[in-house]
C-alpha cells in the first residue's frame, strides 16, 4: 500500500513539474512575440522601399493623377467633421457600390456636392438590416470615425459610426469589447 501511495505522489510531482515547465515556456514565447514599434527612421526607410515596388509606383501615379487629387480634395472637405465626430448631412445617391467593390454592403452618398462611398461592412451582420432599408434620395445624418481611399475607387470611403434618418437612429456602431 505504501508503494502505491509513494508511486502516486511521485507521479503527481512529475506531472506538476511538467505542467509548470510548459507554462513557463508559453509565457516566454508570448513575451517574445510582441513586436517593437519601429523608429521613425525605420518607418521612413520601409516607406521608401515600398514606394520602389510596382504597387508603390502605381499608388504614387494615382496620387498625382486628377482622380487621386479629386479623392484627396473630397477627403479634405470632411476631415474636420470626421475629426470632431460631428454630424454630416448626406443624400443617398445610389444603393450599390461601384462595380468590382469588395467593401461589403454600402451605398453612395453626396455630402456638400461630393460623392462618397459609405461602407458598412459585410452584409451578414444583423444590425445592417436597418441600413438596407435606405432608398435613393433619402436624407440622412451620419457620423464617421474615419475616411480612407484606395486607387481602385474614384471616391473616398467613409466608415460610419452612426446613421440617422428622419430623426430616428437606424445604425449605431457597437464599440469592440476590448475598447477598440
Amino acid at each position: 500500500m505504501k508503494k502505491i501511495i509513494y508511486g502516486l505522489i511521485l507521479l503527481l510531482v512529475v506531472v506538476s513539474g511538467l505542467v509548470l515547465a510548459n507554462r513557463k515556456f508559453k509565457n516566454e514565447t508570448s513575451k517574445k512575440s510582441i513586436p517593437k514599434p519601429l523608429s521613425s527612421a525605420d518607418r521612413e526607410a520601409a516607406m521608401k522601399e515600398w514606394e520602389a515596388t510596382p504597387a508603390g509606383i502605381m499608388f504614387k501615379k494615382w496620387e498625382a493623377s486628377p482622380a487621386g487629387k479629386k479623392v484627396y480634395a473630397a477627403e479634405a472637405k470632411i476631415r474636420k467633421s470626421i475629426t470632431d465626430s460631428a454630424n454630416m448631412e448626406a443624400v443617398v445617391t445610389d444603393l450599390s457600390l461601384p462595380p468590382g467593390s469588395r467593401l461589403g454592403f454600402g451605398v453612395m452618398v453626396r455630402i456638400n456636392g461630393d460623392d462618397y462611398i459609405l461602407g458598412y461592412g459585410p452584409e451578414k451582420f444583423i444590425e445592417m438590416q436597418q441600413l438596407q432599408s435606405l432608398k435613393v434620395n433619402d436624407k440622412i445624418i451620419i457620423r464617421s470615425r474615419s475616411v480612407s481611399h484606395a486607387p481602385k475607387y474614384s471616391y473616398p470611403i467613409i466608415s460610419i459610426n452612426y446613421v440617422e434618418r428622419d430623426g430616428k437612429i437606424i445604425y449605431k456602431r457597437v464599440p469592440g469589447k476590448d475598447g477598440c
